[in-house]
Formats: structure tokens, sequence, C-alpha cells
């Protein structure tokens, strides 16, 4: 025997649920069907927008674990000084401190030109990667090209270009910049910090080991410079990842509202099967009220047959849903696995079982108006 007989065996209420919704397959079928489509409607759009909230991220990256300090221009500070950047250094404990000046030049390979935004940096290897070649940890001498600038130049590593008159051998063609970034090198040239003109920094970029770690960077770095007076402006990139994640938290509370409609409309439909399921038996039920079958038995089997059609259709909606959820996430992030997150699971567990909910409370009234039936008036009829 079975576990589902062997339950079936030891409830008989169940049991007799189970044989009352079989004597009528097509209308059960469609109850079925209605709860079905309420939980995957719940399911799938609470997946949905985790998928959308996922993709935001890879495309972000890691940006929740840098600040960016620059000078506060309000207050006519127009460049930050090897003495802010000591002062930026001693009030990060965790993380790489990385002091860029900028400018705008002509650069050249050959025959071939563009006018492209140069950084000065000492430690590139800190927030950059190479698609070809190798970034070193400190610059000293040639070129790192961005991915959008060696393609229009037809850049490789080796070559030599020419930035604003002054030759440079390439070092490395600098890893295609995804996400957003403090300082995108896509369209730049990187040189060395003594090769590019000033004497001061525009900005000064922290990547810490953590969100965590970047956040309290940045309130030592407010309290360490900006004690006598506002000379630094920090901006956390951490707040646009927690701004999104508010977004797609409320996206996804508003999705799941639409989808608890259709479960909603389902159980109207179960209404509708009990009250006709008792209706068409109600000389039945009249002949149990008459050989002793109590009140509380009655509403028991109705409301059983109510919990199996919720239970049959959460289940099958499930499944669905996370079918659904496998082909959503192969074809926006390139990753079925993506699928089974916890809070993928939370978002089935809610949907299959407000659905059966739902199927049960559709089912009190037809219960409570069946157990109250009077014999005499059932057998009548």
């Amino acid at each position: 025997m079975n576990p589902l007989e062997e339950l079936l065996r030891r409830v008989p209420a169940l049991l007799m649920a189970r044989r009352n919704l079989s004597r009528n397959r097509i209308r059960s079928g469609l109850a079925i069907l209605g709860i079905i489509i309420g939980v995957l409607a719940i399911a799938s759009l609470g997946m949905f927008g985790t998928t959308l909230r996922t993709g935001a991220d890879q495309q972000l990256g890691d940006i929740g674990n840098e600040i960016s300090i620059s000078p506060n221009l309000q207050e006519g500070v127009e460049e930050l000084t090897d003495r802010d950047v000591d002062e930026i250094r001693r009030a990060v404990s965790d993380g790489s401190v990385v002091p860029i000046r900028s400018d705008s030049v002509l650069v050249s390979r050959g025959d071939q030109q563009t006018v492209t935004t140069i950084y000065g940096m000492e430690n590139p290897g800190a927030i950059y990667e190479a698609s070809d070649g190798r970034v070193p940890d400190r610059l000293r001498q040639g070129a790192l090209v961005g991915s959008g600038t060696a393609e229009l130049l037809d850049i490789e590593p080796g070559n030599t270009i020419a930035v604003d008159g002054r030759t440079y051998r390439v070092s490395a063609v600098l890893a295609e910049q995804q996400g957003i970034s403090l300082v995108n090198p896509n369209s730049a040239v990187v040189l060395p910090m003594e090769d590019v003109n000033g004497t001061g920094y525009s900005q000064v970029v922290v990547s810490a080991e953590s969100g965590q770690a970047a956040n309290e960077s940045a309130v030592s770095i407010r309290e360490e410079l900006n004690e006598r007076e506002e000379r630094v402006t920090v901006f956390e990139l951490q707040s646009i990842t927690s701004g999104i994640d508010q977004f797609f938290g409320i996206l996804n509370t508003f999705l799941i509202g639409i989808g608890s409609i259709s479960l909603v409309v389902a159980g109207v439909s179960i209404l509708n099967v009990m009250l006709m399921s008792t209706i068409e038996r109600r000389q039945e039920i009249g002949v149990l009220r008459a050989v002793g079958v109590q009140r509380g038995d009655i509403i028991r089997m109705i409301l059983a047959e109510a919990g199996l059609l919720g239970t049959a259709g959460g289940v099958v909606g499930a499944l669905v849903a996370l079918a659904a959820g496998v082909a959503l996430n192969s074809f926006v992030l390139n990753d079925p696995m993506a699928t089974f997150q916890p809070i993928n699971f939370f978002y089935v567990a809610l949907a299959v079982g407000f659905g059966i909910a739902t199927s049960i409370l559709s089912g009190l009234y037809p219960a409570w108006k069946a157990a109250n039936e009077r014999p005499v008036e059932a057998l009548r009829n």
C-alpha cells in the first residue's frame, strides 16, 4: 500500500472526499486548473522579480564595494592634495586607495587617432583587470588601453601609441567594464601618474572588501577630512544597490499582488464547485445526518474536498512554476540553476500555501450549509 492510500485509509474524510470529487471529474479538474493558474501566477511572478534583481546585480557588479572621494567644488576645493590622499589612506582600514588624475587628449596609432580620456594612476591593478596582457600592480611606464579605444585604433599589447605627442608601449588591453564604474576605462587610456598634467588629484577611488567595509571607510573619511571644513564629497555606490534592492522588493510585492487575484478567482470557482456538489448530494448528506453522522464530520468531509482540490492544484502549479523559472533564467541569465534560490522556494511555498488556504476558505460556506441542513428537509427533496 502506497503512502497516499495509507493516509486515505487512516483519514476517512479524505477517502470520502476523493470519492466525491471523482464523481464529476470535469468540474473538479476545472477547479484544480484555476488553482494551478493562481499558484503559477504568484510563484512565477515572484521568481520573475528575483531574476530581474539578479540581472541588475550582475550588471552593477561589485560597485557596492567602492566609494569615490571628490573635491567639494561648492566650498572652493578644486583638487585633492597628497595630504588628503594620506588622510584617506589612514582612514581606510580595509581596502585599496587609488588616487586619480584625468585629462582629455589626442591618442593616435599610425594614421588613426581619437580624442579620449586619460587617467593617471599608480596602482590600476586595484580596480582593473586585463583582457589581453598584464596590468602591473604599480604602473611606472607604458600604457593600459581600454577595450573601446583598443578596438577603435586596432591596438594590441606590444603596440606603440602616441598620447599628446608622447610615445608609449601598450602593456595591456583592459577588460571591458560591463556594469557601472566610478572610472570607466572602456574608452580611456591609463598612464603613469607623473605623465598626466597636474599636481593634485581629481578623485580618489576606494575599493573595499565588502559593502560594510566600504560604508565604514566612508564614515571614517568624512570624519577625518571634513572635521574642520567640508573639503570632500564622499559618494557610496552601495546607495545605488540599496535603492535598486528596495525598488525590486516593491516590484515583487506588486507582482505577487497581481498574481493573488488569480487565486481569488480560483477560490470563487471552488466555492461554486462545492456549492453545486452539496446541492447534488443533498439527499445523501441527509441520509448521513439521519443515521447519526455529526455536523463536524460533514464539515470535515466538505473541507477535505476543498483541501484536496487546493493541494492538487498547488503541487502541480508549483512544479510548473519551477519549470517556468528554469526556462526564464536560462534565457535571461543563461543560468538555469539561478532558479533554485531560497527566495524562490519561499515564493513557491507562499503560492502553494495561499492556494490551499484559498481553497479551504472557499469550502467553509458550503460545508456550513451542508452540515446545518435538516435531515428531514434534505430527504424530502
